[in-house]
């Protein structure tokens, strides 16, 4: 029945993107009084405000919020209670706030360690909750990719007796990516709406874990980058949500990782760089969601690595269209797909706070 469920949703999405076609929905910016937008500074101390007032008792987070309370009054909710994968992303945006958020931070990786912890060896899941709107839009294993995007980068951070929890953890969820990797190289596992963004989270992850001292596999990596370079040859496929935004953001990030690549990969780069040109790329689905959020920040880091012209141009841009469709409780919601406050407001500072990610820059 999960299976029914989640190819059910993919439909859905797919059906509304083809119904659409020329005709892209264009939603007016969530700030309805269009209120002045505030600084960078602001906007993502209120986003991170709501983040940590809104955490869970049990250290988690959920589609809405933490806690049921929280829920916005008539908003259907495709899932309840807190899960891994939104926990992982709210800590990631909190750790951009530096030392202010240290204590949520501390509560939200107990909760996301307890489940890897209680998880099986064998297998790619790291929870038992299923069906959740992340899971439905980016696969059914996203928990296990964010979880260890963000064990990557906490990896060597904590105290000692919470370092050693996070490595192991952190080994535990490398050991089931690098397992589940499809023949074709990538993670892009039936059952959701843009799977290809969880194979953009697992590849990442395990760059990340590997420049820490986690042990991957060169054939792991290997097989990703074939996949990578595979896809910008073909259409947007099926696995990308028939959104070239996706599957192009994700090649960028992953193809401008070192200066070794970015010089072996120039002309991919530079095509990808042309097709910010084009209004009807950068918009994706056509309206803003979480996938475009999480696509924006693949982007972001390819550009900024890359550097020039386009990079200071992409950014600019993307901060003002970020700041203009903050909320006033200091949310941002998404449109379609991944529409759940937590998922996008971690996302909107995630993007806002690119300067103040350590990019492994090799």
């Amino acid at each position: 029945m999960k299976s029914i469920a989640i190819g059910v949703s993919a439909l859905v999405c797919l059906v509304i993107a083809g119904i659409a076609g020329e005709n892209r929905p264009v939603r007016p910016p969530a700030n309805a009084n269009n209120l002045p937008p505030l600084s960078v500074k602001d906007a993502v101390d209120r986003g991170a405000q709501w983040l940590a007032s809104v955490q869970g008792h049990d250290g988690g987070w959920g589609q809405d919020g933490g806690e049921t309370s929280y829920v916005r009054t008539g908003e259907h909710l495709e899932s309840n209670g807190n899960d891994v994968a939104n926990t992982a992303v709210a800590v990631l945006a909190l750790r951009r706030e530096g030392n202010r958020y240290q204590a949520n931070i501390r509560k939200g990786l107990e909760f996301i360690l307890s489940n890897v912890e209680a998880s099986q060896v064998n297998g790619l899941e790291i929870t038992n909750r299923n069906g959740t709107q992340i899971q439905r839009k980016l696969g059914p294993y996203i928990d296990t990719f964010l979880t260890s995007m963000l064990l990557s980068e906490v990896d060597g951070t904590m105290d000692p007796q919470m370092n050693a929890r996070v490595r192991k953890s952190l080994q535990k969820c490398v050991a089931k990516i690098q397992n589940s990797q499809q023949r074709d190289g990538s993670w892009n596992i039936s059952g959701g709406w843009a799977p290809v963004l969880g194979t953009s989270m697992a590849s990442r992850s395990l760059y990340v874990a590997q420049s820490k001292g986690v042990v991957v596999e060169d054939k792991v990596m290997a097989r990703a980058d074939s996949y990578t370079r595979g896809a910008m040859n073909a259409p947007a496929s099926q696995a990308a949500a028939g959104v070239q935004l996706y599957q192009s953001a994700q090649a960028l990030e992953q193809l401008s990782r070192t200066e070794k690549d970015r010089k072996e990969n120039a002309p991919q780069i530079n095509a990808i760089k042309k097709q910010l040109s084009d209004q009807r790329f950068v918009d994706g689905f056509g309206s803003v969601g979480g996938e475009e959020f999480f696509s924006y920040l693949n982007l972001s880091d390819g550009l900024r690595r890359a550097g020039g012209p386009e990079w200071t141009k992409w950014h600019a841009d993307l901060t003002d269209k970020i700041l203009k469709t903050q909320n006033e409780d200091g949310t941002w919601a998404g449109h379609h797909c991944i529409t759940g406050r937590v998922a996008v407001t971690s996302a909107a500072i995630l993007n806002l706070m690119v300067d103040h990610e350590n990019v492994h820059n090799n």
